[in-house]
């Protein structure tokens, strides 16, 4: 092997090493302090360790990834009960607001919701305004924001976002144009279109709650 070969792949091995690195320590960030944007975490994490490559930057999938090792390893008789916790809050919740169609996406979702994890859904209606009112109209103080969803490179739309708490868990609605159930934005771990779960899609993921088997469970329901 020539010497600068060997050069190639050491500097290779050193790369993949550091991605691995910040993958992990933007997973610990997530999960032990509640960032919540992949990209925020792996630039903090990057920065923690000293790592200045923008080459090293692992992909959102590889931190979704660390963070379902780091759960495993270090939350696993407390991270069960809080996912738990949130997907039968969900169930409540998309009961409630049926008549805006919601889905569930997100972290309770996907099976990494921890204690800093909102329930977040996606709820419908060529009628923003009336979310709004049908909640405070129940009694549900809530804050209003914005949030930028992505469909392609050129094509992020802002939509109103409705946050609030029941029973000391935080909820987080996305309100949608109806015409938006035929194509789900972006999901930022990966670039693909994200997952979401009806009502009864759910109803059937809990009933069927088995960690070993998560990914095959859910592609199956979602399918």
């Amino acid at each position: 092997m020539s010497r600068g070969e060997h050069h190639r792949i050491h500097a290779h091995d050193r790369l993949q090493r550091n991605r691995l690195r910040i993958a992990q320590e933007a997973a610990r960030l997530m999960s032990e302090h509640g960032i919540r944007d992949f990209h925020h975490a792996k630039l903090k994490a990057a920065e923690r360790l000293g790592i200045l490559e923008a080459q090293a930057l692992p992909r959102n999938l590889e931190i979704e990834q660390a963070l379902r090792e780091h759960q495993r390893l270090f939350h696993a008789d407390s991270q069960p009960q809080l996912l738990l916790q949130r997907r039968e809050a969900a169930i409540e919740a998309m009961r409630f607001l049926a008549r805006f169609e919601p889905r569930l996406v997100g972290a309770v979702l996907e099976g990494t919701a921890d204690a800093h994890s909102a329930v977040c859904l996606h709820v419908f209606s060529d009628d923003p305004a009336a979310v709004e009112l049908y909640l405070r109209e129940h009694g549900v103080p809530i804050q209003a924001q914005v949030r930028r969803l992505r469909y392609s490179r050129d094509e992020q739309p802002e939509y109103p976002v409705l946050l609030f708490a029941a029973d000391e868990l935080p909820f987080d609605l996305t309100v949608l144009p109806r015409d938006a159930l035929r194509q789900a934005p972006l999901d930022r771990a990966d670039d693909r279109p994200m997952r979401r779960a009806t009502l009864s899609q759910v109803e059937i993921l809990l009933a069927e709650d088995d960690d070993d088997e998560f990914e095959q469970r859910l592609s199956a329901v979602l399918r």
